[in-house]
């Protein structure tokens, strides 16, 4: 049995990798026909596509009245890929980051963080009321209501990028290599369908040899599932980091860390309230300190330099522990 696992495993990793590959080819392309700046393909398309395994994850165990995986999946999935993923594109390449990611769609990342973990932090300490908004809500969960202002949220963010890029169109690289639309859009299609795949093959195996070894299942959420669900945000953005797509790379992690925040964790909350504890807390503590950790490496020449990646990884590696410990 764990042999079949493993061979699965490695199965995942190659559709992983080989759907990221097609899938930056098709977005940046689709980016040059519309004359869109890749960070914002980046920031919507490409962060939306790498999203789907968390958010399947999420509303499945929404669906299944476990709520709190769904926290716990957001926060573990944020993490990784702000140390991880951008930790690992650093220390093959130093990562420029874009000014508009930096002046826009970081703070707002920070900031939505901030708020998601007050709203934890109240509901954890004293109970699910204070976010009620008259609809049903557990105690020391976060409500139906508030789940519904999330979405909104983060409807109106995708609005404003929306609006901002058709007022700040590029104009099309005169070198830029070219491939028509239906290949651009059949590219996108084929593949997320493989990241999808991929990443559902890997948290697969991965659980059951997790569970093989006899991990808990609050560890294998937050951790295991986490990282399973996440490779596809670092398999692309290794990818395109290759190809020079950097601002593909960062958009697509600050992009999804913003989707699992907003758009996930709204659903989850909105089909079931999603149950908090004092761990709940401690987490999105840690996430707020490596968001603010990340912004800062990235204000610094407005690159992320090998070093900070080093320092990134190493963050993890001391989060991981404390997550095994606790």
């Amino acid at each position: 049995m764990i042999f079949f696992n493993a061979a699965i495993l490695v199965a995942g990793f190659a559709a992983l990798v080989k759907g990221a590959d097609i899938f930056v080819d098709g977005s940046s392309s689709l980016a040059r026909i519309f004359n869109v700046p890749p960070v914002i393909i980046g920031l919507t398309i490409v962060a939306m596509g790498t999203s789907m395994p968390e958010l399947a994850v999420s509303i499945s165990a929404a669906l299944a009245g476990s709520s709190e995986i769904a926290l716990s999946n957001v926060v573990g999935s944020n993490i990784f890929n702000l140390l991880v993923v951008l930790g690992v594109c650093a220390v093959i390449h130093p990562v420029p980051v874009d000014s508009v990611i930096l002046k826009r769609d970081f703070p707002f990342s920070i900031i939505a963080t901030l708020g998601i973990f007050l709203a934890v932090a109240l509901s954890a300490f004293f109970g699910g009321d204070f976010f009620n908004l008259k609809m049903e809500a557990d105690a020391g969960a976060i409500s139906r209501g508030l789940g519904i202002i999330i979405l909104a949220t983060f409807i109106a963010y995708i609005m404003y990028l929306i609006f901002n890029a058709r007022k700040n169109l590029v104009s099309e690289e005169e070198n830029a290599k070219s491939i028509p639309l239906w290949k651009c859009l059949l590219f996108i299609v084929l593949g997320l369908f493989l990241i999808i795949a991929g990443g559902k093959a890997v948290v697969y195996s991965a659980q059951n040899i997790a569970r093989f070894f006899g991990m808990t299942e609050t560890l294998i959420g937050l951790t295991v599932v986490a990282i399973g669900t996440s490779l596809p945000e670092l398999v692309t953005s290794i990818v395109a980091a290759r190809k020079g797509e950097t601002s593909l790379a960062v958009g697509n992690v600050i992009g999804s860390n913003i989707f699992n925040l907003l758009f996930i964790l709204g659903v989850s909350a909105s089909i079931h309230p999603v149950s908090v504890n004092s761990a709940s807390v401690y987490d999105m503590a840690i996430l707020i300190f490596v968001s603010v950790l990340t912004w800062i490496f990235s204000m610094t020449g407005r690159r992320i330099y090998r070093l900070e990646g080093m320092i990134m990884l190493l963050c993890y590696a001391l989060e991981s522990v404390f997550a095994a410990m606790r």
